[in-house]
């Protein structure tokens, strides 16, 4: 069985990270996008949506982590985590962030780009570090 930390790099805590059948990632930023991005047939007229931090705050003036209050909508999640290119990877939502109304689609990636983040009508409260996503399988 292929060790699936072989491809991902910089983890937060590896221990935490690896203790279930995959590697948890880790969020370090969230993002809104606040310009329209533009999507041709050739891709001669392509453009990158303009983003902006999503503002955190700590809950309380003691804490080392901030935290991000997301309303309902789309966002982008920058993880702290980077991939080696060295395998085409499966990453997923991890159950917790599906349970609590966010979520986001299952991709097989190379590289970790930002990945767009959905959030249901309450809300979602978002912790700095917080482990969001999978990477479940491997394809060397």
């Amino acid at each position: 069985m292929t060790d699936l930390t072989d491809y991902v790099t910089d983890l937060v805590h590896e221990p935490t990270q690896t203790e279930s059948d995959g590697v948890d990632l880790t969020v370090a930023a969230v993002h809104e996008v606040v310009e329209p991005g533009r999507v041709d047939f050739g891709g001669g007229e392509l453009e990158s949506a303009g983003t902006a931090p999503h503002a955190s705050a700590k809950r309380n003036p003691d804490d080392d982590y901030e935290w991000w209050t997301l309303r309902a909508g789309q966002y982008l999640l920058e993880f702290n985590e980077s991939l080696t290119g060295e395998a085409t990877v499966t990453l997923q939502p991890r159950t917790e962030l599906l349970e609590r109304g966010g979520s986001h689609p299952t991709l097989h990636v190379d590289e970790l780009p930002r990945v767009p983040l959905s959030v249901g009508g309450a809300g979602l409260r978002l912790k700095e570090n917080a482990r969001v996503s999978t990477v479940v399988a491997a394809d060397e």
